[in-house]
């Protein structure tokens, strides 16, 4: 696939390119150009990003960071079990369990709900820091939530992270799942707060939380240029009947003149006697034949 002249590899994570050091030096480039490109559509083009992703792992399916960059890819395209074999060979390779939240939430996709909740509460998690915790509790409330236990779900999600007034880079979307689940359970005051406190901490709009709170509110969005097309098609059917009653009106103005003008009426007989001469013209002369004699004793 086609990598635009712009994208040198150099963009990078300093970890990364430090893997791809085991790499011979031309290897390493394509690689790193072809993982710059994951990153840079994994979000506007799954599919494109999983491409991309592909080619990486064919060149260096043995450095760890192109087998996370390829479950990545697949996560973002719903490929839940291709997701999971890929971290899962990420952390063999590297004994980490920063991916220990999104294996988890593969097998949510997978439909293992039971499963994530397994893991949720397996000594992996006391690994995680700050921000890998919050997302393992998010996780976990997804899987109670998958499986009826809506209250289960509420109780997950409430911790020091939900209540603190820091903005964190998980605050955003911690509070909105918190108000999802009230309103899934019901409690449509509170997730209306929830709702409104997400939205003051989304400053970079990763939630659709203010969407939420306005139909809560009853408020209804009108697009407008559809409003403005709307406001103009009726003043041009009145223009267009304007014109119309106008020619309507020229017409029956010109027919009656030419059913009054005494000039019209002096044209019209000259022609009607002189249709009548011309048809006397045209008529056969008759001459006497020898029957007119008297006739024989």
């Amino acid at each position: 696939m086609p990598i635009p002249d712009d994208v040198t590899g150099e963009e990078i994570d300093a970890d990364v390119r430090q893997e791809l050091q085991s790499l011979p030096k031309g290897l390493a480039e394509d690689v790193s150009r072809n993982l710059v490109m994951v990153a840079r559509l994994i979000d506007e083009d799954p599919e494109g990003a999983y491409a991309y992703s592909k080619i990486a792992l064919r060149l260096a399916s043995r450095v760890a960071a192109v087998r996370e960059a390829a479950g990545f890819a697949a996560y973002a395209n719903q490929k839940y079990s291709e997701a999971l074999a890929e971290f899962r060979a990420a952390r063999r390779m590297t004994g980490n369990v920063d991916l220990w939240p999104v294996m988890a939430d593969c097998e949510r996709g997978l439909g293992r709900p039971e499963k994530a909740l397994d893991m949720a509460g397996a000594p992996e998690v006391h690994k995680l820091d700050k921000a890998g915790q919050v997302e393992m509790r998010l996780v976990a409330a997804g899987a109670r939530r998958d499986i009826g236990q809506l209250d289960a779900a509420i109780v997950t999600l409430q911790s020091p992270e939900l209540a603190s007034n820091s903005v964190q880079p998980w605050t955003a979307r911690l509070r909105y799942a918190y108000a999802d689940a009230l309103l899934a359970a019901g409690r449509e005051d509170e997730a209306r707060e929830w709702f409104a406190k997400a939205v003051e901490s989304d400053k970079d709009g990763s939630t659709d939380a203010s969407d939420r709170l306005a139909e809560l509110d009853g408020v209804e969005f009108v697009d407008a240029l559809v409003e403005d097309e709307d406001e103009v098609a009726p003043e041009a059917e009145a223009e267009d009947e304007a014109e119309t009653e106008a020619e309507d009106e020229s017409e029956t103005a010109t027919d009656a003149e030419a059913d009054t003008d005494p000039d019209t009426e002096v044209e019209t007989e000259v022609d009607d006697e002189d249709d009548i001469v011309e048809a006397e013209r045209a008529k056969p002369v008759v001459e006497a034949d020898d029957d007119d004699e008297a006739p024989r004793g």
